[in-house]
């Protein structure tokens, strides 16, 4: 995978010819800036998943999803700022709290925050592959492709997790009719 990414990486550095950068389109500041509110909200989601689960496998793959998180905040923040655009309101982050003072009504089971974290992911990463794919701007399209790839990654373990704690949700198989049993 990291071959590949830096594949597409090396090519599409080779395409940018060094001149002034020209301004964001539309497009552009619209990704980021929806991406950085989404970010946000991940970051939320993450700290509510630490403030309630003591699963210590499922606190590290939080713990690593809250760095993943907080460096693309940075990261796209950093960019907006440069080229002057205002950023979103972003939810304020969750205070520290433990298990034991969340009412059984809503705590969350790691299963729920599993899945959820899951699917935030997942969504990130169609987030980025739009935003990689529709930028004009090579840094742009650059940036967004090093974060689907994070998130990818993040994604990967997660399901192994997932896997191993029967925690992932399976459709059921489908057996075409007429199919060799083996």
């Amino acid at each position: 995978m990291a071959n590949i990414l830096e594949s597409v990486t090396n090519v599409i550095s080779s395409l940018n010819d060094n001149k002034t950068k020209p301004p964001m389109h539309v497009g552009e500041v619209m990704g980021c800036w929806t991406y950085l509110a989404t970010i946000g909200e991940g970051i939320v989601a993450t700290k509510i998943g630490l403030n309630t689960t003591t699963d210590e496998e499922l606190v590290h793959a939080l713990n690593e999803m809250m760095k993943v998180c907080e460096t693309q905040m940075k990261t796209v923040t950093e960019l907006l700022e440069r080229e002057g655009i205002p950023i979103p309101p972003l939810d304020e982050t969750k205070p520290n709290a433990q298990q034991s003072d969340i009412p059984a009504g809503v705590k969350l089971t790691d299963s729920e925050i599993a899945n959820a974290m899951s699917v935030k992911a997942a969504a990130e990463i169609i987030a980025c592959a739009t935003q990689a794919t529709t930028a004009i701007r090579t840094d742009i399209a650059m940036m967004f492709t090093r974060m689907q790839a994070e998130h990818l990654t993040f994604l990967t373990n997660l399901k192994a997790l997932m896997q191993r704690r029967d925690w992932l949700k399976i459709p059921p198989y489908y057996i075409a009719p007429g199919r060799p049993q083996t």
